[in-house]
């Protein structure tokens, strides 16, 4: 079984995450090979292309496969992922985010692919965009779901979005929770050299947010939280686990709002090295606007550690309210600065709540789990194509 798979980027974020661990997990597999195409990695997001370091033959870069949109890039691209996906002759092409899922799909029908698969880590279209760009990128989809044998999803909102935006039928999608390595995150612990060595009292209720700083991922909206919340819980602190393009502006906030000695930037980490950081919060706020299911979410409670969410797309189906953490309607702050002071000042029901959380990931979110049920659709979606021609 030949597999190709085809990302915009290897940023360090969710998607790319999971399309390595994919990657990797297939390898091991006495049935597949595969390979894997991306656009340039560029941003202060960082690279995950090292991952790839022990099996340069698995990835090939193709320079035009950019984000942004850009007619004559997007042209180029195009050409030049038919012509690999002819060479490669795949049995199966899996698409994963927007522009590669588009020029992706494309191409693979047009190389002949019998199995073409996009993965939806993410909505390309909703009410964090303009209707211009709602329209483009929803007309778009469409048309590739002519092209689309089956679609992946990190959460069942996603196949609610996009049946209702007229894109496949409801038999054309399967949910498949984003896997990752639960047993480091298990394993976390609360190290106090770790709080000193990033100048956070060790007596201080750490509040943890984990994402790129770029917008629509709600670090204002937690800073905003943050200040309503020290008259009461003066101990409390936050850290943000990652960077992005919104530092300057985010940093910023965090003067204006006087918060300076409240607030911790860790910068770029390596995702091996999160689950360090996880240890030594006491819960994790995600607050969000737009994401299928943040790994962040299901990272935090394998470490027993509850969580506070924003209602966003998926995030019900891992914030489980009263159960795993509490989930608030998006925007009201004022309601998410209350259920994370109510954890502060229960150290039991953060227990309940991470421990209920973290049995509900260990059966969910192991990475073997998510490599052998996407092998196994593979294998389901080659035999209905045999069934097909004959």
């Amino acid at each position: 079984m030949r597999v190709t798979h085809v990302i915009t980027r290897l940023i360090v974020g969710g998607a790319q995450e999971n399309t390595i661990a994919t990657v990797l997990g297939l390898r091991k597999k006495p049935d597949v090979s595969v390979k894997l195409i991306s656009g340039p990695t560029t941003g202060p997001e960082g690279s995950m292309e090292g991952r790839l370091a022990d099996c340069p033959e698995v990835l090939t870069i193709v320079p035009t496969l950019v984000r942004p949109v850009h007619p004559w890039n997007d042209f180029l691209a195009l050409r030049h992922l038919t012509r690999l996906l002819k060479e490669q002759k795949p049995d199966i092409v899996h698409t994963h985010s927007g522009k590669a899922g588009i020029l992706g799909r494309v191409a693979a029908a047009r190389a002949k692919v019998p199995v073409i698969i996009h993965h939806i880590h993410g909505p390309s279209f909703g009410p964090f965009q303009g209707n211009l760009a709602n329209t483009v990128f929803t007309s778009a989809e469409r048309y590739a779901a002519k092209f689309t044998t089956h679609f992946l999803c990190s959460a069942d909102a996603m196949t609610r979005l996009y049946l209702a935006a007229g894109i496949g039928k409801p038999g054309m999608y399967t949910r498949i929770f984003s896997g990752f390595k639960v047993e480091p995150f298990v394993c976390a612990t609360n190290n106090p050299l770790l709080r000193d060595q990033l100048r956070i009292p060790r007596d201080a209720f750490v509040i943890g947010k984990i994402a790129r700083l770029f917008p629509l991922k709600g670090h204002e909206d937690l800073l905003i939280a943050l200040k309503r919340i020290l008259p009461e819980c003066p101990h409390a602190h936050l850290l943000f686990v990652g960077d992005g393009s919104l530092r300057p502006h985010i940093e910023q906030r965090v003067r204006e709002l006087g918060l300076t000695s409240k607030v911790t930037f860790t910068g770029l980490v390596p995702p091996d090295e999160v689950p360090r950081y996880v240890g030594i919060m006491d819960c994790l706020a995600h607050l969000s606007t737009r994401e299928a299911l943040s790994r962040a979410l299901p990272q935090a409670l394998a470490a027993g550690k509850p969580v506070v969410s924003y209602d966003f797309d998926g995030a019900n189906e891992i914030c489980l309210d009263n159960q795993t953490g509490f989930l608030v309607k998006t925007g009201h702050e004022n309601a998410a600065a209350e259920r994370i002071l109510l954890l502060a000042r229960d150290p039991k029901l953060r227990a309940e709540l991470g421990q209920r959380g973290q049995a509900f990931v260990r059966e969910n979110f192991g990475v073997e789990r998510m490599v052998d049920t996407i092998h196994q659709h593979y294998r389901d979606l080659i035999a209905g194509f045999a069934q097909r021609t004959v």
